[in-house]
């Protein structure tokens, strides 16, 4: 039992009062003279003791009365927590992700953890409601309620505990205030950690929603698997968690025709390829019929016109091995002389390989300074014999320099895979005991920063780059370098072609950081647009002489295929789809997570938070006590003989 007032407690002490007027009262008595007194003493002595007892029960009233009078006016309360304090925070979030499409008991979990919340929340109590891309702070059920009712489904899902750390960021620092945190999701396990830190300021209500099965296909992936010159064969993976299922229906559509259709048999996982004509542009949607989740059901992908990479070689040596490298499929390959170089092509270019020259010309130098800091990519492949003046002159741009040459065989043992020329899947498997290429003679280097690609044994590097550049530290001429007879160099030198112009993926996934190239020259202010037929976005972008950079990374977040656009001009489409992440229904087990009050259903939460928080005030019966004490003593006043 707890009291509002518990100050008026004190006031106990004035019982003091009526013991000690009981215990001292002194009465006189009057001596009468009677002939036989027998009687008399023993009447007398009768008396007495009768007037001894109706004096305690009296006392005994009195007391009781004074004691839940006092009682009453502290209003004593009984409650399972501290319900009396004044302010009340609660906080709730509530998962919106992809997975919470599942079907429970009584249709998908995300709707009926809605129609919950606004049935069991009081209308005009405040509270805090977080979705994964939205926040409703301070605000009432009443207000947000048509919200709720419209809430969608977020592309880019917070982790559980990402979640959990947001949630507490919008409690106030107030001791005195009475804490509840309402956590509403189906726990999907991201095999990630999920600790609770133990907090007696706040009770962690969590609310765990279980669709009634686990089943699913999805589409997972598409990629092309193999190109000719008249066809390409276009590969899609699906994943099945569910029941094997021995006929399901895939269909492949250009805009809204359909183009293509199969059916495989899953069990797990299943594949199936398309063949598409080379020349075509294919604004494509694979697509399949499932009961389950809708949201990955379909794939959106863009297959445009092939696009080449422009590269420009300027020789003092001999360029037959970059020829064979940079083919006129996939690149449009020049080569000059020094001596005949045309400046003029540089701005152009994608791509400027310095190969073996000795002397760098002060105007070239100024030119590819100029070229790379419009975002052209350069690599630099030294001769035996430079003039290192000219070299640092350039390489000073990009905090590196070349100290001397030193004439040591060394051999290349070291691949960074993590490197992007080789972290998309050049390599099945990072490999430790291949046959090392070996140069006989390199340059030292001093740089403040930059990131190795290949190293030699002793750790210094043989290729690196620093911003869009990349520098060999050693001619790959036959007389100095086993280099070009490598496997390695197809892979390192083709790749730093497609990485110097990023032509737009099959598709994308939303929540990513995605960029991409489009080859294009825009007027001043002009900028593109990224729209389909519901939408209409300018994404963050950064213009250059002959290109311009997009990137994305939350938007746009609806899945579709959309259109690049220079005003009304439209230079080449774009997919993007939703992650498959949240396809895989499988849910983290809660029952051993400490500090937590586990729940399945959001309508008993909000019931034993009110039970919790239940005020029973008890100052009305301590009244009735008093009255009932009162007239106890009236009778025993009146009655009592």
């Amino acid at each position: 039992m707890q009291f509002k007032h518990p100050e008026l407690l004190y006031a106990l002490f004035l019982l003091l009062i009526p013991i000690i007027v009981h215990l001292f009262q002194l009465r006189k008595f009057e001596k009468v003279d009677f002939t036989n007194v027998a009687f008399l003493k023993e009447a007398k002595l009768q008396a007495r003791k009768s007037s001894q007892i109706k004096k305690w029960l009296i006392l005994c009233m009195r007391l009781l009365l004074l004691a839940c009078l006092v009682l009453a006016f502290a209003q004593p309360f009984t409650a399972k927590t501290n319900a009396f304090k004044s302010k009340k925070e609660t906080v709730i979030y509530l998962d919106n992700s992809f997975s919470m499409q599942a079907k429970g008991n009584k249709g998908e979990l995300l709707k009926r953890a809605i129609q919950d919340i606004i049935a069991h929340v009081p209308e005009n109590e405040n509270i805090t409601l977080l979705t994964n891309n939205n926040v409703y702070k301070n605000v009432t059920i009443k207000s947000i309620k048509n919200d709720l009712l419209q809430l969608g489904y977020a592309a880019t899902p917070l982790t559980s505990q990402a979640a959990y750390l947001k949630s507490n960021t919008f409690f106030s620092n107030q001791k005195s205030s009475l804490k509840n945190l309402i956590y509403i999701s189906d726990f999907q396990d991201s095999n990630q950690g999920f600790s609770i830190d133990k907090d007696s300021l706040k009770t962690n209500y969590f609310v765990q929603l279980q669709p009634v099965n686990n089943e699913n296909i999805a589409i997972d992936s598409a990629f092309i698997s193999s190109k000719t010159a008249s066809e390409i064969q276009l590969s899609v993976l699906l994943k099945n968690t569910g029941k094997p299922l021995e006929n399901l229906p895939v269909s492949l559509f250009n805009n809204d025709t359909l183009i293509a259709k199969t059916s495989v048999s899953i069990d797990k996982e299943a594949s199936t390829t398309f063949t598409l004509p080379t020349n075509k542009i294919i604004n494509g949607k694979i697509s399949i019929d499932d009961a389950s989740l809708q949201f990955d059901n379909s794939l959106f992908f863009n297959i445009n016109n092939t696009e080449k990479v422009n590269v420009l070689a300027i020789n003092e040596a001999n360029d037959d091995f970059l020829k064979r490298i940079y083919t006129v499929s996939e690149f449009n390959y020049t080569s000059f002389a020094l001596n005949q170089l045309n400046y003029n092509i540089l701005e152009a270019q994608n791509l400027v390989v310095l190969n073996e020259i000795n002397t760098i010309p002060n105007a070239l130098i100024a030119a590819l300074k100029q070229f790379t800091s419009q975002g052209g990519s350069l690599v630099v492949i030294p001769s035996s014999n430079i003039t290192i003046d000219t070299y640092n002159n350039l390489l000073q741009s990009f905090q590196s320099t070349f100290i001397h040459f030193n004439k040591t065989e060394k051999r290349i043992t070291t691949i960074n895979y993590s490197h992007p020329l080789f972290n998309n899947g050049v390599f099945e498997k990072q490999v430790s005991n291949f046959q090392y290429p070996k140069v006989n003679g390199f340059y030292n280097i001093n740089s403040a920063s930059l990131s190795s690609i290949l190293k030699y044994e002793d750790g210094a590097p043989f290729l690196f780059q620093n911003k869009n550049t990349f520098v060999f530290t050693s001619a790959l001429n036959k007389e100095h370098s086993n280099f070009k007879n490598s496997p390695l160099i197809v892979p390192t030198l083709y790749n730093i072609g497609k990485y110097s112009f990023k032509i737009p993926d099959l598709y994308y996934t939303i929540g990513k950081n995605n960029s991409f190239e489009v080859n294009t020259q825009l007027q001043q202010d002009a900028v593109l647009t990224l729209s389909n037929q519901t939408e209409n976005m300018i994404p963050e972008q950064q213009l250059f002489n002959n290109k311009v950079l997009i990137k994305t990374s939350e938007t746009p977040n609806t899945a579709n295929i959309y259109s690049i656009t220079n005003k009304t001009d439209v230079i080449k489409n774009v997919s993007y789809n939703y992650d498959r992440t949240e396809s895989n229904l499988l849910y983290s087990n809660l029952s051993t997570t400490e500090n937590i009050n586990l729940n399945n259903s959001v309508a008993q939460v909000f019931d034993t938070i009110k039970s919790d928080s239940k005020i029973n005030a008890l100052w009305k019966w301590f009244v009735i006590f008093a009255l009932a004490f009162l007239l106890t003593e009236m009778c025993i006043l009146k009655y009592f003989k």
